[in-house]
């Protein structure tokens, strides 16, 4: 029988999704119990991609994969399957295929693992740990959630600061139980302080004699174990960092991040941010119906409020739409154009704000400049507008009207985007959170007020 598909052609050159051929093959031999043929599709794979075909195939195929082939789900899977997921796939594992995969991974992997699962759950992957491994993780466990201390891994490389070249090499090679991988020697002085590192490039391109002292690198700086892990984030980022040791608060090195762990931060910030703008929360594709329901039912109930004050505001200027019924035709285009424009300063707003490049030293500048930005739009597109009312309805006046309440709204749409979410910002709260509906309230009230105000005052 000819091979489907080799491991290559796993994933597509353009996109590392899997192959179609890949995932057709999985189906077969699950619906045949094909037990043999399974193993050789799924152990060529990368643990992402087994992680992946876990999360896509429903409830009832995986847990078949997981009866027909446990032992390909290692700890490496476990750590790229969503985490919505984790729970349901570490019970059907084999409490031996459990134990094997867990003893793989680093603490930090490990802590990842189980802080999110059931006491049972959790107490079972812990006796699978060795004694000191036990104690890391559940010290890590103590810390609060979304901190340093959650996200560091206990196994460092640490070197005296009076050591050189040859004696740190020396060290590597007699110690055969060092950190699967790491990219710094971290500097330690005699109260087990840091003081800086040295990248393993540096160490293996010197002279055995050069003390490392002299190889130290300037990007050098140690994360308190209590801050939060978005800050964590935003270091790695912002100061290009590979790796950073963790110190607890007397300034001894409890620890490491390194920049796989940040970036996995940096990401989850991103998708939660936009998320929370769509109004979405934090679902995944493998949630049910039913979550999904409950998830974004709150959004919505919030929506349909600001609709009824949107609604409030026409119902005020209803004997006007009756006398000229143009208005219902075109005053959703003042709201809908307003309630766009503002999404677009929204999303600048937010993202400045999530990357700190929005700060109190240039915020009325952007705030400026997205006014200008709405009235230059606006002028633009109330000549548009303008134009259309003229030739759509005869009607000069109500070209006039509805120009003029475009350039409002899209002045006010700007001022909106950017002042709603700096306001939230500056009261604690989560800007991606709360201001979307803020500001298509804003828009649509505005809009709408500005159009039939107009309409009233003008034409009747």
């Amino acid at each position: 029988m000819a091979d489907i598909a080799e491991p290559e052609d796993a994933a597509s050159d353009h996109d590392y999704a899997l192959s179609n051929e890949v995932v057709s093959a999985v189906h077969l031999s699950v619906a045949t119990g094909d037990q043999e043929r399974l193993r050789d599709l799924l152990d060529p794979l990368h643990a992402a991609d087994i992680a992946d075909l876990l999360e896509q195939v429903p409830t009832g195929e995986r847990r078949e994969i997981l009866l027909l082939a446990p032992d390909v789900v290692d700890g490496e899977v476990l750590s790229d399957l969503d985490e919505s997921l984790r729970e349901e796939v570490i019970a059907f594992l084999p409490q031996e295929a459990l134990d094997e995969a867990v003893r793989e991974l680093d603490s930090d992997d490990v802590v990842d693992l189980i802080e999110d699962l059931e006491a049972p759950q959790q107490e079972a992957l812990l006796d699978a740990l060795e004694d000191a491994d036990r104690a890391a993780v559940e010290q890590a466990l103590s810390y609060p959630e979304f901190s340093a201390g959650r996200m560091m891994q206990r196994e460092v490389v640490t070197a005296p600061e009076h050591w050189n070249v040859g004696d740190t090499i020396d060290f590597l090679r007699a110690h055969d139980d060092l950190p699967e991988q790491f990219y710094h020697i971290v500097l330690v002085d005699p109260r087990h302080r840091p003081s800086g590192y040295v990248t393993l490039g540096k160490l293996m391109g010197s002279r055995r004699d050069v003390a490392l002292a002299d190889l130290l690198e300037p990007s050098f700086r140690t994360i308190p174990i209590a801050q939060d892990e978005g800050e964590v984030a935003y270091a790695f980022n912002q100061y290009h960092l590979i790796s950073a040791p963790v110190v607890d608060d007397s300034g001894r090195l409890v620890g490491v991040i390194t920049i796989d762990d940040a970036m996995a931060v940096l990401d989850e910030e991103h998708e939660e941010d936009i998320l929370r703008l769509a109004g979405v929360g934090e679902g995944r594709l493998s949630d049910s119906w039913l979550d999904t329901t409950k998830r974004r039912f709150p959004w919505l109930a919030v929506n349909l409020v600001t609709a009824i004050l949107a609604s409030l505001v026409i119902a005020q200027f209803d004997a006007a739409i009756a006398q000229i019924v143009a208005l219902a035709v075109l005053m959703p285009i003042v709201a809908s154009m307003g309630g766009n424009a503002g999404t677009q300063s929204l999303t600048v707003a937010v993202r400045a704000i999530a990357t700190k490049d929005l700060t109190g030293e240039n915020v009325w500048r952007v705030i400026r400049r997205e006014a200008l930005v709405g009235l230059a739009n606006g002028l633009i597109f109330a000549v548009v507008m303008g134009i259309v009312g003229v030739v759509w309805f005869g009607l000069p006046m109500l070209g006039v009207v509805i120009g003029v309440a475009m350039v409002v709204n899209l002045v006010v749409a700007g001022l909106a985007g950017i002042g709603i979410p700096v306001v939230h910002e500056r009261l604690g709260v989560d800007p991606a959170l709360a201001s979307g509906a803020f500001v298509t309230t804003v828009t649509d009230v505005v809009g709408f007020f500005a159009f039939l105000g107009l309409a009233e005052v003008i034409l009747l």
